[in-house]
């Protein structure tokens, strides 16, 4: 055998290559399911009766998803995760799964530009809150821009936006710049007008 040595990690930063996956306590399991399973556009990749871990690419799994019936459901009064992101690769496919969960009956409770991203969010059956996400920027040049430039500063929320219009805008051949392109608060608005709970 070859001895071999570890890397100094007081020398050098070491960092994950990825953020694997999200595991959530659900008090309904194939409600939950159903729900991850249709937003997401995923797969199980294994389950019983008391678990689903579920994917929509290469990873063995994104979301798990535990049965604990007997616990309440998610509350803005207590300490614990804010909310779980997706991004999609374009706006066209943000808006088309907008679409498409809104015909499902799954409808977004807010609706954002926060300037890096345009943002879909959503509350699970549980009451976690899942952003769908698209971003704005391609390169990390244009992203040191949007913050250098002052933009948070003043509006660190983002302006709302309704998606239905986005959509009709997008579907007349706006140009994708303008429709991702965060507008500034109107006068006497702050960036806590902008949040919804």
């Amino acid at each position: 055998m070859t001895p071999r040595t570890l890397p100094d990690a007081s020398a050098e930063p070491i960092r994950p290559s990825k953020l694997a996956h999200v595991v959530l306590r659900v008090t309904d399991l194939p409600r939950s399911r159903a729900w991850y399973l249709e937003v997401l556009q995923a797969w199980p990749a294994f389950e019983n009766e008391m678990l689903c871990f579920m994917t929509y690419d290469d990873e063995h799994h994104r979301i798990g998803l535990l049965a604990r019936p007997q616990l309440g459901a998610a509350s803005d009064a207590l300490a614990g995760l804010e909310h779980i992101a997706f991004t999609f690769t374009t706006i066209e496919r943000l808006l088309a799964t907008f679409r498409r969960l809104k015909t499902a009956g799954i409808a977004p409770y807010w609706t954002i530009n926060h300037g890096p991203t345009v943002s879909l969010y959503y509350k699970d059956p549980d009451g976690n809150r899942v952003e769908l996400q698209y971003d704005v920027f391609d390169r990390a040049e244009d992203l040191d821009a949007f913050f250098g430039g002052g933009a948070y500063v003043e509006n660190f929320m983002g302006i709302r936006f309704d998606p239905e219009d986005l959509i009709r805008r997008y579907e007349a051949g706006e140009p994708l710049v303008s429709l991702t392109a965060r507008p500034r608060l109107q006068p006497g608005q702050s960036p806590w007008d902008m949040l919804v709970t």
